[in-house]
Order: C-alpha cells, then structure tokens, then sequence
C-alpha cells in the first residue's frame, strides 16, 4: 500500500454511480411492488452495499482500511434503468473513490443476483465516479507570486562545525518542493540576541523565516525566548496542527515549543531541531500553510 503515515486528516467525500438496466416494465414494476421473490431489492441491495463500503480493504488490496463515517444509497428510476447513487464520507488520510465505488457495484450486483430468477437478460454498466472532495485538488495552492524564505539553524555545535545540519536541509527540501525560493540559509548559535536580530532583519526581504533548534523544554529553549516578544501576531493555530501531528507520532512532541506568528507580511516559525522534528513539523503544515501569505495580503479566504 502507499505510505499515507505523513500525510492530515482533512474530510474526504465521494459519489459513485452505476445502472442496473432490466428488459421488461413488468421488472421495475415487481420492484416497485415489493413483489420479487428474492424480498425488497431496494432494502436488500442498498445493506449489501453498506456491508461492502466498510470492507473494501479486505478485497482490493492496496486500499487502506479508513473510517467510513457516512454512506448513503439513493435510486431514480428511468424507464427501464435504475440508478444507483452512492455517497461515503470520512475523515482521513486518504480518499474513498474506491469505496464508493464498490459500494455501488455490490448494489448493483445484489440486484442482479435477486432479479435474475425473474429477468434473464439484466445488465449491469457505468459504474463510475462523480465526484470527490477533500484531497490536494480540493485545496490547491495558487500563490499570489513567487514567495522567498530563509532557513536559520540555530545550534552551537553545528555552527562550531561539530556537529553537520540535517534539520535545516529537510526543510529546505520541503519548501522547494512547494515551489518556494530558498533566499537564505544559515547557521549560527544558540544566542538570545543573534536570533531576535536575525528575524527582524530578514523580515523585511522574506515572506517566511523558518527557525530550527532552540524549541526544547530546556535551559537552551532559547528560540521562543527570543522569538515570542518580537511577533507582531501569534498564530496559536500552526502551533496547534504542529504540536498534535508530532504527538500523534512521537510521545515527546508534547515537549516541543514550536512558535507561529508574523512579523508584518512575514511568517515566521520555529521548528524542533531534530531532523525527524522538522521533518514532520514541515508536513504538518505544508502546503496548506502558505494560504496564510494571501490573507496577509488582504485576499479573501
């Protein structure tokens, strides 16, 4: 299966539809009477079609087991068709097309199977989906413009050259992929005034300084230290997502003191400094952080 480990809980949404086609008006009127041998089509296909929904996993193997946390199953008659509608929601990692799909195939197939003593000459055909929702298309990242950032390693071992980054290079390469401009890249030490000087400064020529190290709950928690008095306005949401997808991860995430805020139309973050930290801090957020950039620029959201 596809590792979705790194990806967020967003609500995903998906109809499917298929057509069920039987030869003869006497058919759809034994349907409609509740007069087919085999008992209610109707009721009987659509609990067929629950069941499947909620085991697609078990037959197509590289779907992944999910919370099916709605589904529902519509019918419209149109002469000699019956359409089949089926609705599934969840709020996961990963969508549920496949699902309800499926779902709409066994109903399908459950009314073949309980028509077929009364009509030999059913059809089943355009099982498809209609629509899905929730996923990277639902939340496109359209910038304004090209955005610029820098990428500050804040540790004493690495700028003594004790110690090489890897921390600050795994986010770089998540900013790249995102189509962001790496305008800056530094190490310096764990000092109070060096980072505070730092932020203000490249504030003025970036859209977004990303900080790594100096976040622990220690002595050295040294970047909320130096960070917290200087933004002009928290974003205790970007803390929030980070914080509770590293918890969800790592139990010592809890520990962390990740910082948000901006400093006028620059954002402004403090990560972990572990490369495992910053890594998950990234995904976290990224893309769907940089949305921010269109309301500091006075778009609507």
């Amino acid at each position: 299966m596809v590792d979705i480990t790194h990806k967020i809980n967003t609500l995903r949404t998906a109809t499917a539809t298929a057509i069920v086609k039987v030869s003869k008006p006497e058919t759809i009127e034994a349907i409609q009477n509740n007069l087919v041998p085999k008992g209610n089509v109707l009721e009987m296909a659509k609990t067929a079609g629950l069941f499947a929904v909620k085991n697609t996993h078990t037959v197509i193997p590289d779907c992944h087991p999910l919370p099916i946390e709605f589904t529902s199953v519509a019918y419209r008659i149109e002469g000699l068709e019956i359409h089949i509608i089926f609705n599934v929601k969840t709020v996961y990692k990963t969508g549920v097309e496949v699902e309800a799909m499926h779902g709409a195939s066994v109903v399908a197939l459950t009314m073949y199977d309980m028509l077929k003593p009364i009509d030999k000459h059913i059809e089943i055909g355009t099982i498809k989906l209609v629509e899905k929702k929730g996923g990277k298309s639902s939340y496109p990242n359209k910038q304004i413009a090209t955005l610029n950032a820098s990428v500050i390693v804040c540790s004493d071992s690495i700028s003594e050259g004790k110690k090489e980054d890897f921390a600050g290079k795994a986010i770089i390469e998540k900013l790249e992929a995102n189509a962001v401009k790496i305008q800056n890249y530094d190490v310096i030490p764990d000092e109070i005034d060096l980072i505070r000087a730092k932020a203000l400064s490249l504030a003025e020529t970036n859209n977004l300084i990303i900080f790594t190290g100096g976040t622990g709950l220690s002595y050295r928690d040294v970047t909320p230290e130096a960070l917290e008095p200087i933004l002009e306005r928290r974003i205790p949401g970007i803390e929030e997502a980070i914080r509770s997808y590293g918890q969800d991860r790592m139990p010592y995430a809890m520990l962390s003191r990740s910082v948000a805020g901006t400093i006028g139309n620059c954002l402004v973050l403090a990560l972990p400094g572990s490369t495992n930290g910053a890594k998950e801090s990234m995904d976290a957020v990224f893309p769907h952080v940089l949305h921010v950039f269109k309301i500091l620029r006075g778009q609507q959201h």
